[in-house]
């Protein structure tokens, strides 16, 4: 006897705010006056750590004229080893904004702690969630009940789905200014110090309205590959890139060796530009065509 299938119930996402299902238009975060997730593609470059007051300010500035949009740089630094330079504390907080007074680039800097986080949205532009602390739900909740935008990192073992439940707890608390990073996963391979899984982009574009940036300095931590997977996360359609760039990374305190030099950075902006104005046009070609 045939049978008829009168109707398909799919099963709704439990990320409810963060789900495109119930916000079909893309959500576009604005950082000072920089606009993430409208089209354009933003990049946010930096050291990995603050070391002194001269070393970020004299960066910030070559990275500005390279094309940076935003700086970025550690002033609380988890690191794996306890014996490991930990970062300035609220001293490189300081150092940042005064970058930011010379150069203009608002400033993204990562909180690990919730009493850390009132003093750090005195200085900085955007609150950076890192990939050990993704699933820290007071943390998530502490920074949704901020107005300061949330730069959102995948855990090292993540699931995309894992990820979106972590973006809604910000968004629940009030805060619906968060940008996804894709910054690599945890896998068996050795040959780089993680898996860039480029595949999030797509996956996360038809998952979520939330813009996603991708890290390729913490996806593949070898500074030779940083702009080849540069290339890569533009043209599979992130909404930018954060960059770990540093003027001397074989003497940086803390991940020198997938830090490009500012003469790298100004090289991929270049390649960036172009790769940009390609892909707006295969798009637009796709439109009308």
């Amino acid at each position: 006897m045939a049978m008829t299938i009168r109707e398909v119930n799919k099963k709704p996402a439990p990320y409810k705010l963060a789900s495109r299902a119930n916000h079909l238009e893309p959500t576009i975060v604005t950082v000072a006056q920089h606009k993430i997730g409208d089209g354009s593609v933003t990049v946010m470059a930096g050291p990995c750590s603050v070391e002194s007051r001269d070393q970020i300010i004299e960066i910030a500035r070559q990275l500005k004229d390279a094309g940076a949009h935003l700086l970025r740089g550690g002033a609380f630094k988890p690191r794996s080893s306890p014996y490991s330079f930990q970062g300035l504390g609220e001293t490189g907080l300081k150092f940042l904004a005064e970058a930011r007074e010379v150069t203009g680039l608002p400033v993204v800097s990562e909180v690990m702690e919730i009493e850390h986080l009132p003093m750090a949205c005195e200085y900085i532009d955007m609150v950076q969630i890192g990939a050990r602390n993704m699933q820290n739900y007071p943390l998530l909740k502490a920074v949704g009940r901020t107005t300061k935008p949330v730069l959102l990192k995948r855990g090292l073992s993540a699931t995309i789905e894992e990820w979106l439940m972590s973006a809604e707890y910000i968004l629940s608390e009030g805060n619906p200014n968060v940008v996804l990073c894709e910054r690599g996963i945890r896998t068996f391979e050795t040959a780089t110090r993680n898996t860039l899984d480029l595949n999030a982009v797509p996956v996360v574009k038809h998952l979520s309205h939330l813009p996603i940036i991708v890290d390729p300095s913490h996806g593949t931590g070898v500074a030779r590959y940083v702009t080849a997977m540069s290339m890569a996360a533009v043209a599979c359609g992130a909404d930018g890139l954060i960059l770990e760039a540093h003027n001397t990374p074989e003497s940086a305190l803390s991940d020198g060796d997938q830090s490009i030099t500012p003469g790298e950075f100004e090289s991929l902006m270049r390649h960036i530009n172009v790769l940009e104005e390609s892909c707006a046009q295969l798009r637009e070609g796709v439109l009308n065509g």
